[in-house]
């Protein structure tokens, strides 16, 4: 796609296929080692790294492909800030273009649309809301990171596992500037929350009456389909503006999987009829996976996503 035509994808189809974990499983791979700061942004300059990375999104890619799904795709950058990378080995190179290039690489003939997602990501632990920036800061500390992507040539920017709103706001502020589509995705409970308390529909509320223009639209990701469930059962003013989930396999509580030695998966059918039923019962448009999820799940979801009535491209 042209970039900024993220939104035409999004608006314009029935569903979207995203891709499943890819940090998760890279991480757990035989002679991987991710840089301390900038996580699995710095790959693209190692030739054997850069090799498995480009297989996992193409392994992605031929779900959407098999079953005629349009597709997101999303950069490797959810710690490629700019104060990560300028304490990483990484000083002075911009792997946020070098990511979305990678991304290009992977597209380049695609049989189905493509969107390019930009992925940026809290500044501390996603699922400790306690550390989260206040607006102002994170605004500082997210623009040149939504800048650098936007250049980069990204078809809409995408906050992933925010976790409280005070630096959703800025976020959503330093990716708003850039002219392109965006999304904001949340942790939450399955009470309805984010981590740091703020009520989901008020969260949303509060961005896109401050935010202009306000994002395309808001998604959940690391937390299981019945967790969004149940979520925008406690706030369904939520739900008209909640577009898509990337579901982890575990339903325990975001402490629970805080730092968990073992990941917790699930069988892939079983998860992707609850994450299909999810989708068809909020009207979701994107749905992947996070945590958990491999190439089996995410084709076990596209097959059941294709059954959808006007889900093909």
């Amino acid at each position: 796609m042209t970039p900024g035509n993220g939104a035409q994808l999004l608006d314009g189809s029935r569903v979207v296929l995203a891709e499943g974990s890819v940090y998760e499983r890279l991480r757990r791979h035989p002679g991987i080692r991710f840089d301390p700061d900038v996580g699995l942004a710095g790959l693209v300059h190692d030739a054997e790294a850069r090799e498995l990375l480009v297989g996992v999104h193409r392994g992605y890619l031929r779900s959407g492909e098999a079953y005629g799904l349009p597709m997101l795709l999303q950069t490797d950058t959810w710690r490629a800030s700019a104060d990560r990378i300028g304490r990483s080995r990484w000083r002075g190179f911009d792997l946020n273009a070098e990511n979305v290039a990678l991304i290009r690489e992977v597209v380049d003939g695609a049989r189905v649309p493509i969107a390019v997602g930009g992925l940026l990501g809290p500044a501390g632990d996603a699922y400790d809301a306690g550390v989260a920036l206040a607006q102002e800061e994170a605004l500082r500390h997210h623009t040149p990171q939504a800048e650098a992507l936007a250049a980069g040539g990204a078809d809409l920017l995408l906050a992933a596992t925010v976790p409280a709103l005070p630096e959703a706001l800025g976020l959503a502020r330093a990716m708003a500037a850039c002219g392109l589509p965006i999304v904001i995705s949340f942790v939450a409970r399955r009470t309805g929350v984010l981590l740091d308390g703020a009520p989901l529909d008020d969260a949303i509320a509060t961005i896109d009456d401050q935010v202009d223009p306000a994002p395309l639209g808001y998604m959940l990701n690391c937390v299981h389909p019945l967790v969004l469930a149940s979520a925008l059962a406690a706030r369904p003013a939520a739900a008209g503006r909640i577009i898509g989930l990337q579901a982890n396999t575990s339903a325990r509580e975001p402490e629970e999987l805080d730092g968990a030695t073992e990941l917790e998966t699930a069988e892939p059918e079983p998860f992707a009829r609850e994450l299909a039923a999810v989708t068809r019962t909020f009207g979701l448009r994107v749905a992947g996976g996070c945590c958990g999820t491999g190439a089996e799940h995410i084709d076990a979801l596209a097959r059941l996503l294709a059954a959808l009535p006007d889900a093909a491209a």
